[in-house]
């Protein structure tokens, strides 16, 4: 996902793809534990994911924080 597409959400889509990105690494985990992982890589994507989700909410964040 480019930061350019999780820019355009709002507030309440950035929290439902956190919390969908949260339970797609916690199966991808639950895949490596059991030895049926296919692409490794994609936890380190999900996480990157995460990272960037985070991100922009704490800049919406600082943003509502200093026009008020």
């Amino acid at each position: 996902m480019k930061a350019s597409e999780i820019k355009d959400m709002t507030a309440e889509e950035l929290q439902d793809k956190l919390k969908a990105l949260k339970q797609e690494l916690f199966n991808l985990r639950f895949q490596l534990a059991i030895n049926q992982l296919d692409n490794p890589m994609r936890i380190t994507a999900v996480k990157r994911d995460i990272a960037r989700v985070l991100t922009v909410i704490r800049e919406q964040e600082l943003e509502s924080i200093k026009n008020a």
